[in-house]
């Protein structure tokens, strides 16, 4: 018997009952209303990528779950690094989140344009502590 698609929005239900969340403390995680988050529970309002992405970052969920019901609903995968970065974004407000979001893509965006052969990483961007130094 196929399992019934109850739909993204009603799988966002089953992530927060699931973590005993009310609609307040679970749109508070992701810098939502509690307003926001209840017309998202009754498909009145539509969820984007960015909320898909936020909601898997913020609570382990499996996006693939998230987007077709297909698999585990959260992501097995204990990542120490993933999980200091959602602690660090969720400290910002919502302009410093904005601003990491574009770096991030434009990151994302610049390692998948590099040549296949290229190993060397991202080792010469201009980062924080590892541009060049002058020779004077």
């Amino acid at each position: 018997m196929a399992e019934y698609d109850f739909g993204i929005n009603q799988r966002i239900v089953q992530i927060r009952k699931n973590l005993h969340n009310s609609q307040g403390e679970f749109a508070e995680g992701l810098k939502l209303s509690r307003s926001f988050q209840g017309g998202i529970e009754a498909n009145h309002r539509k969820v984007n990528d960015r909320l898909i992405k936020m909601i898997c970052l913020t609570y382990g969920v499996n996006e693939i779950w998230l987007k077709t019901g297909a698999g585990e609903m959260f992501d097995l995968r204990n990542d120490a690094k993933l999980e200091r970065i959602i602690r660090n974004f969720n400290k910002m407000d919502d302009l410093l989140q904005d601003y990491v979001m574009k770096y991030l893509d434009w990151l994302v965006e610049y390692y998948e344009k590099r040549p296949v052969n290229d190993d060397t990483g991202a080792d010469h961007l201009l980062l924080p502590g590892k541009g060049k130094k002058s020779s004077n």
